[in-house]
């Protein structure tokens, strides 16, 4: 079945004409009909735009001169990434109707290498969340379990790739919102590093921590993506000019010789005893590579969380002021002036956690506490960023579990707190402007996937990757799916 294959297997099929790009466009859609009512991943899908790039791929492909490995390849777009003429919500009110009129670079550079796109994903609204459920129009579903939620806040983006209603997504992680999701949903999630990609026609959450990455059903297919968005795009400010090596040609280099740190602070009270059990025989296999494991520390993990909670609300405070019924999306009509039209428009427009978020960065920004907090928090940040520095003197990644714990239930995690724990092993990879990947490691009892974090040095994805394909090579967590039934 075409929809089950990856990347890399479905444009072999498309090269030795056993397939083609519109057979398998139709293969998706068909199964985005049958199932996306039980999984809820797309919040938009483009069927004939699909159908007609699919189409252009077919021709190219029968006149030998297709664009390369990823053309005629079927993609989902998180909907926080803008799309000329194709509606992008950030999964909220108060971008309900809005149609950009240009597309982001990453959907620019997917388009000319000859991507099909299905559609857009759900999320959080405006990427705030770690389980889909602060979507303002529906929840996705854990495809694994679908009383369970996929993760967030790209919880569309990996639901649609492991319940095979995408070949390969784009997402963005802020805080962790590839890497928590694709350990959830049991599929390979990279955040690259800060700078790589360009986040020109992202829509801004917090500026300083936004990166565009890529799902994918295998590390294969993880490194094709990243290789046709990452490079430097003068329309980005922060996007770093430094070359993009080869991701592909480097992923069968083992892992003998490699120095893997392991973190004390990410092995604590409170991490789920399964995950902890599958992340220490994840790296027994490592080191039965050739790799050599030595212990580190990271003594500041433990206040990342609370520095990112006045970072990351900070940023979107100032971001999300331009919402205010006069250039984007929804205005609220019948207010008295100005001030009562701004009021109506973001009261009725954002939801309860984009509206919490947006005192508290306000709050830290406010005259008389910016430096008691919002300084606070950027010193936390370099203390982060120097215990790497540190650790990465004496090794090449460090390996960690994604998460504490396993997917859990819709409705389970109420206190916004609990919700924010998620994230404690992912966040601090964002300060410090690092690349991570999550990559498969085994299941729980119930049948849970669990997620192996590998983190590296900044501009050192392809090291990443590499020890990533190296443990995928040894095991078959990848290959396991979901049982769905229309």
């Amino acid at each position: 079945m075409l929809t089950g294959l990856s990347v890399h297997e479905l444009g072999a099929r498309f090269r030795r004409k056993e397939a083609t790009p519109t057979q398998a466009a139709r293969a998706y859609l068909d199964r985005i009909s049958a199932l996306d009512p039980k999984v809820k991943a797309y919040m938009t899908v483009t069927a004939d735009r699909a159908l007609a790039q699919a189409a252009a791929a077919d021709a190219r492909f029968q006149s030998g001169a297709p664009l390369g490995l990823l053309d005629g390849i079927p993609f989902g777009l998180k909907d926080v990434l803008c799309t000329r003429g194709i509606r992008t919500t950030c999964s909220s009110k108060i971008l309900e109707t809005f149609v950009p009129p240009y597309d982001a670079t990453v959907v620019a550079k997917l388009l000319a290498a000859g991507a099909v796109i299905l559609g857009k994903l759900n999320m959080d609204e405006f990427a705030m969340g770690s389980s889909t459920e602060n979507s303002a129009f529906f929840t996705t579903r854990n495809p694994w379990d679908l009383a369970r939620v996929p993760g967030g806040s790209s919880g569309g983006a990996a639901a649609a790739v492991a319940a095979d209603l995408a070949a390969a997504t784009l997402g963005t992680d802020t805080g962790g919102s590839i890497r928590q999701p694709a350990a959830f949903c049991g599929n390979v999630g990279l955040k690259p590093t800060y700078g790589r990609v360009s986040r020109y026609g992202l829509i801004a959450f917090a500026s300083s921590l936004d990166q565009v990455g890529p799902f994918g059903k295998d590390v294969r297919d993880a490194a094709l993506v990243l290789q046709a968005i990452a490079g430097h795009d003068p329309m980005d400010s922060t996007s770093v000019d430094v070359a993009v090596p080869d991701y592909a040609a480097e992923l069968e280099g083992g892992v003998r010789g490699l120095r893997i740190g392991i973190p004390a602070e990410y092995f604590i009270e409170g991490l789920d005893p399964e995950v902890e059990a599958a992340v220490r025989a994840a790296i027994e296999t490592l080191r039965g590579r050739g790799a050599e494991t030595q212990s580190v520390s990271l003594p500041h993990t433990e206040y990342g969380l609370a520095a990112y909670y006045v970072i990351a609300p900070a940023e979107a405070s100032s971001n999300l002021a331009r919402y205010d019924g006069v250039k984007y999306g929804l205005r609220v009509p019948g207010a008295r002036d100005l001030i009562d039209m701004y009021s109506r428009t973001r009261g009725a427009g954002f939801g309860a956690e984009v509206k919490r978020r947006v005192m508290l960065g306000t709050y830290a920004l406010s005259a008389g506490y910016y430096d008691a907090y919002y300084g606070q928090a950027l010193k936390v940040r370099t203390l982060v960023q120097r215990d790497f520095q540190r650790a990465f003197e004496r090794v090449d990644i460090i390996v960690a579990p994604t998460t504490p714990g396993v997917a859990f239930k819709m409705g389970e995690r109420e206190d916004p707190l609990q919700m924010y724990l998620n994230d404690v092993f992912t966040i601090p990879v964002n300060l410090a402007g690092l690349p991570g990947v999550s990559i498969p490691a085994g299941f729980t009892q119930t049948g849970l996937p669990i997620g192996l974090q590998i983190i590296g040095k900044a501009f050192d994805e392809a090291t990443v990757l590499r020890a990533a394909r190296a443990y995928e090579a040894v095991t078959a967590w990848h290959e396991r799916k979901p049982e769905l039934t229309p």
